[in-house]
């Protein structure tokens, strides 16, 4: 398996496209108005402790309140040993250092945990424990007890008497020098932070993760990645300052594209997103899925649709579920759907048609870097299964209830669609030489671009050097638009 890595820049927002064996499979998207929070710490302080749901709520200077539970304060206890009460850890007025380890969701503040964690290269630091742990992904004994032994043998070199680590995948392979700078950095790292704890103020921010085209260089480049190509001149130059610091060993897979066709378009990003916010997926035999997201869980149905097969009945369900599979695992990744997910494959009468379905679809999980776990086939012939979710699905990120049909359905909002016009104005000056553009588009697009995004508008025009004016169009939904060249 080969993967290539696309990372699109404008002054709004970041996207990048994980690309395996020529397949897009995952979408990462953070823009600069709504950065995610994971990985943040914050000093923050406790404004309301329920003992009932033992959690507290911690004020860290966000819209909402976030929330903490007894289990995410309490580490030091013995397996099996219940948690202590809520009300004996924290109490109100409290300052509390925490760590954001999911992004605020619809209603729902974020979740924290005082169990630190700081990540570089090959390693995650915690400063809270001493334990040191190998990725699961790393297979082979040997290679495990040799990376536990170099690291404990560093850790005692460089006299890190409390703290423990956890080697990560990308660590597999590498010596004692690699280890050894990373240690050194995470050092450096939390002898700032413990400074920033002792002199911050309640509800300010402590450590900031890395913005996401420099986490793509830490967290995303693996053995087999071929290629990072960056469309951004800057954004390049950053990410090469960064590499040649940290990371020096992977520098030559980075490259600058300045291809005058958009890089999303290289892959059939732009496409894939688009038929991402479907509930419709075609299979290439002619089944299809339907996927539901809703608030509690998230619903995969299979269906065999115009596939008739060439056996008999049996056959076409078994190869029906097989396909399914493989596109229910990569639409997992690309819509980064978490939570509780149940999928209600064919019923198939064959106990060992269902033995395969069900290993492959723990094989085809083993290559998502999300957790998840998976049950057998229920009585009703459903599989449940859950995956890890630290942030919002691309549907949601993406998507809001759309006000013209009561939130039966979602659209496009005006934010997204801003940033589309924006991507086909650049679109059209490559492709021709005009005077000036003009935009027409609904209300609420025409009103966020002559109001948040004005400044945007303003850069536009000045990397273009040429004026844009925009027209409400009152019949236009909120997804439509038009560039008119004049």
């Amino acid at each position: 398996m080969t993967s290539d890595i696309l990372v699109n820049v404008t002054p709004m927002e970041t996207r990048v496209a994980l690309v395996e064996n020529g397949a897009v499979q995952e979408i990462f998207l953070e823009r600069n108005q709504t950065r995610g929070l994971v990985g943040n710490i914050y000093k923050g302080k406790v404004v309301r402790v329920l003992p009932g749901m033992q959690a507290a709520f911690i004020d860290i200077g966000l819209e909402r309140a976030a929330f903490i539970h007894a289990s995410d304060i309490d580490h030091d206890r013995v397996d099996n040993e219940p948690h202590k009460p809520i009300q004996t850890l924290v109490r109100e007025g409290q300052a509390l250092v925490v760590q954001v380890i999911k992004d605020p969701m619809g209603t729902k503040g974020a979740r924290l945990t005082t169990a630190l964690s700081i990540p570089s290269r090959y390693l995650v630091f915690m400063p809270g424990s001493n334990h040191i742990g190998v990725s699961q992904r790393i297979d082979g004994e040997t290679e495990r007890d040799r990376l536990r032994k170099t690291v404990t043998e560093m850790k005692a070199l460089e006299e890190i008497e409390k703290g423990g680590f956890i080697l990560r995948t990308a660590a597999e392979g590498i010596g004692e020098f690699e280890i050894r700078s990373d240690m050194n950095y995470l050092k450096r790292v939390f002898r700032v932070l413990q400074e920033r704890m002792k002199d911050s103020v309640a509800t300010s921010v402590i450590y900031e993760d890395l913005p996401l085209y420099l986490r793509v260089a830490r967290d995303l480049v693996r053995a087999d990645t071929e290629k990072i190509r960056i469309d951004s001149k800057e954004t390049f130059g950053k990410v090469q300052d960064f590499v040649t610091k940290y990371m020096p060993e992977v520098i030559d897979l980075f490259e600058y594209y300045p291809g005058e066709r958009p890089i999303f378009d290289l892959y059939s990003v732009e496409d894939e997103m688009s038929k991402a916010l479907s509930r419709k997926v075609e299979l290439k035999s002619g089944g299809y899925l339907i996927i539901d997201q809703t608030e509690a869980m998230t619903t995969i149905d299979v269906n065999t649709g115009a596939f008739v097969g060439h056996r008999n009945l049996e056959e076409t369900i078994f190869k029906t579920n097989l396909e399914a599979v493989t596109t229910i695992c990569r639409q997992l990744r690309l819509r980064n759907l978490g939570g509780i997910i149940i999928l209600d494959f064919i019923d198939m009468v064959d106990e060992e048609h269902r033995r395969q379905v069900h290993r492959m679809l723990e094989k085809n999980l083993e290559k998502d870097h999300a957790k998840s776990k998976v049950t057998g086939v229920s009585e009703l012939g459903l599989v449940e299964m859950t995956r890890k979710r630290t942030r919002e699905s691309l549907e949601h990120v993406l998507t809001e209830h759309c006000s013209v049909c009561h939130g039966r359905g979602r659209q496009k909002t005006p934010q997204t669609v801003c940033y589309e016009v924006f991507r086909e104005i650049l679109r059209e000056e490559r492709a021709y030489n005009n005077d000036r553009y003009l935009v027409l588009a609904s209300q609420q697009v025409v009103d966020r671009l002559l109001d948040e995004e004005s400044s945007n508008v303003a850069d536009l025009e000045e990397f273009i050097g040429k004026p844009i004016r925009f027209q409400v169009e009152p019949i236009y939904s909120q997804e439509q638009f038009d560039v008119i060249l004049q």
